[in-house]
């Protein structure tokens, strides 16, 4: 079975899948695993449910996860700035080291530095990948394929369907997220979102370059340091022919947007020096590895999950994991939409979201899996991208063990796997 892309998602379900008795390779064009949770982000969202009761929605690998990272250091449990539930921050260069020592003790190989470049497809089944490596093209073989590479590259390359960013609805921004040292923690908590918010609406009239004005920033592992979610830049545009283009259409324009990125960031850190209460002394202090996009390409599944599924929390016959989150819309503008789950229900998710629609042997997981623009904006968080992935490697495995296609599998052998794993898959009783 192969894994490609080794974020979150894929790292879970490459876990999942050799724990399930599968041989099992994990491919990233990074030089090292954890995708958005250790080159972009510190802060995984989605183990809760937000609102007046908090419970517990994602658990089994990804608790695993959270416990390498108490055993290498500090971990923080905190509200989130916009009620979206209880996110838990951790050192994300202590993830990279905790998510290699899991895919090790799983028995998983890793192939790092790996840049997918052709998909050899033969009647909607991948026979093969070729990979760009520093030592040349190489060729990689599988009888299952998932695709965790977030832009659904895998997807791409292969011609299966998938809706573009922007196609239909109004396509979500990016951000380069930033830490700042030297910050008087204290001093800043004395001040509230409103206030700090309303300091950026200032400031804009006053000459600084904030396209977003209501960005947060967050207490991290590590003392007197604060990380940032600030930034907004265009994650598509019109072109010279008058046609939608996304970041992933141009390397042009991927490559001007990482500029515009860290621009960005220079601008707001110099906005927290000057107007921030505990920000007087502080620097910048740590770039996101790249930009962080939030939506691409989503591939076309067996289901798509949708708005409607999202705040009806409606629950399916064959949901593999579960999401509490509200849909947060990073638009174009100033602002950020918010829709909420009713308080303390969830939406399920279901297995045909991860079923390729195109294909007979490959599953998607993570930001790029089968689902409308707003109900990707809820289901987004890397804890439901990791809790499908576990669903879609205990899937594959069971494929390969049975000797038969991934839709054959029957869900209850899938349930099983899941509830084996320490899956949550539907809501605790109370």
């Amino acid at each position: 079975m192969v894994v490609v892309g080794a974020g979150s998602a894929g790292s879970s379900a490459a876990i999942a899948s050799a724990r399930s008795g599968a041989r099992t390779l994990i491919i990233d064009r990074l030089p090292f695993v954890g995708g958005t949770s250790t080159g972009v982000l510190d802060t995984f969202y989605g183990f809760y449910t937000p609102g007046e009761k908090s419970t517990k929605i994602v658990a089994g690998i990804p608790d695993e996860i959270i416990s390498g990272l108490r055993g290498l250091g500090n971990v923080v449990e905190r509200p989130n700035t916009y009620g979206a539930g209880t996110g838990i921050t951790y050192n994300p260069e202590h993830l990279k080291t905790v998510w290699e020592r899991e895919l090790a003790k799983a028995g998983v190989t890793i192939l790092l530095h790996s840049l997918l470049q052709e998909v050899s497809v033969i009647d909607g089944c991948i026979k093969s990948l070729t990979l760009a490596t520093r030592s040349g093209l190489i060729t990689v073989t599988g009888k299952y394929f998932i695709d965790a590479t977030g832009d659904a590259d895998l997807s791409y390359f292969s011609k299966f369907a998938f809706e573009k960013a922007g196609e239909i609805s109004p396509a979500q921004t990016m951000t380069t997220t930033f830490r700042m040292v030297n910050v008087n923690i204290h001093k800043r908590k004395s001040m509230n979102k409103d206030q700090l918010h309303n300091l950026m609406e200032a400031a804009a009239t006053e000459g600084y370059k904030l396209p977003r004005r209501e960005g947060s920033d967050h207490i991290t592992t590590v003392e007197n340091t604060m990380a940032t979610v600030m930034t907004r830049i265009e994650s598509t545009r019109t072109n010279d022919e008058g046609e939608l283009e996304s970041v992933l259409d141009n390397p042009f324009f991927l490559s001007e947007s990482e500029i515009e990125g860290r621009e960005q960031a220079i601008e707001y850190a110099r906005f927290l020096v000057d107007k921030v209460p505990g920000y007087e002394n502080a620097s910048l202090y740590g770039l996101s590895t790249f930009l962080g996009i939030r939506e691409s390409r989503r591939v076309y599944g067996d289901y798509r999950v949708t708005r409607d599924d999202v705040l009806g929390a409606t629950q399916f016959d064959d949901q593999i994991a579960l999401c509490g989150a509200p849909i947060e819309d990073h638009h174009s503008g100033t602002g950020t939409n918010w829709a909420y789950i009713p308080d303390g229900q969830t939406v399920g998710i279901p297995m045909r979201a991860l079923l390729v629609k195109d294909s007979i042997n490959t599953l998607v997981v993570g930001r790029c899996f089968s689902a409308t623009h707003d109900a990707h904006a809820s289901i987004r968080s890397m804890a439901q991208c990791m809790a499908m992935g576990v669903a879609a490697g205990v899937n594959a495995a069971l494929a390969t063990k049975e000797a038969k296609d991934l839709r054959s599998v029957k869900f209850g052998h899938i349930r099983k796997g899941l509830l084996d794993l320490g899956s949550i898959i539907e809501m605790p009783k109370a």
